[in-house]
């Protein structure tokens, strides 16, 4: 018996495609070959070429229009960050993620997925990361933006949201490698032997893809490390 292997190829918009984990998220969809429509503030800072791959410019801030940018496509995968140095980063986190979860829904499309922050997962009993006094202050305004959305995002009841925590590593001196392997875990950050919460920003694009295609995490939150 020859058992056929049903190839998974969505239309997938992306939205953040050129910031950080945005970039490796396209690459991992064109090389699992989904149809990607890049959603970028910026489309000149797009520097693939793919015959999978449209760049369209766009702002999250205007729902309406992010609407049918979005519409006809089977998911919307939002890399969304507003900007580390962007002194109204809490602000503008919450009103574009919000917005890009509106416009989602408004276009018609069930599948959302999210990637938000480490800082809201569990380290204690009661006890979040970015409530330790070893969180970095620099950091905190966007992590309590992450935070809060996910409390937000919990009371949407339409979509099939997922909202995706890297591990608390996962910074440009974690990147280039691609295990293609990783552990899951939901509120509490997965550890390894040594007690590190770390992944690649190249294997966190495989779990996030992954999830995509699975759709393993309905309505939940999940964590990825090694």
């Amino acid at each position: 018996m020859v058992t056929v292997v049903k190839e998974i190829n969505m239309k997938t918009a992306l939205i953040g495609a050129s910031g950080f984990v945005g970039k490796h998220l396209l690459q991992e969809l064109l090389q699992r070959g989904h149809q990607v429509t890049a959603i970028v503030r910026r489309p000149e800072n797009i520097t693939v070429s793919h015959p999978n791959l449209v760049v369209k410019q766009g702002d999250v801030l205007k729902e309406g229009e992010l609407a049918e940018l979005v519409k006809g496509h089977d998911a919307v995968v939002s890399a969304y960050n507003s900007g580390w140095t962007n002194p109204n980063i809490y602000e503008e986190f919450l009103q574009g993620s919000k917005a890009i979860q509106h416009a989602t829904k408004n276009a018609g499309i069930k599948r959302y997925i999210i990637v938000g922050g480490a800082g809201s997962l569990y380290v204690a009993p009661g006890v979040q990361l970015i409530d330790t006094p070893k969180f970095p202050a620099e950091y905190k305004p966007g992590a309590s933006a992450a935070r809060d959305y996910l409390n937000y995002l919990k009371e949407e009841k339409e979509l099939d949201w997922t909202f995706v925590s890297p591990a608390i590593e996962m910074h440009p001196g974690t990147s280039g490698v691609r295990k293609g392997t990783y552990r899951t875990g939901f509120d509490n950050p997965v550890f390894d032997e040594h007690h590190r919460s770390i992944i690649s920003v190249e294997d966190l694009a495989v779990a996030i893809v992954d999830e995509l295609e699975k759709g393993q995490f309905i309505q939940k939150r999940f964590t990825a490390a090694y």
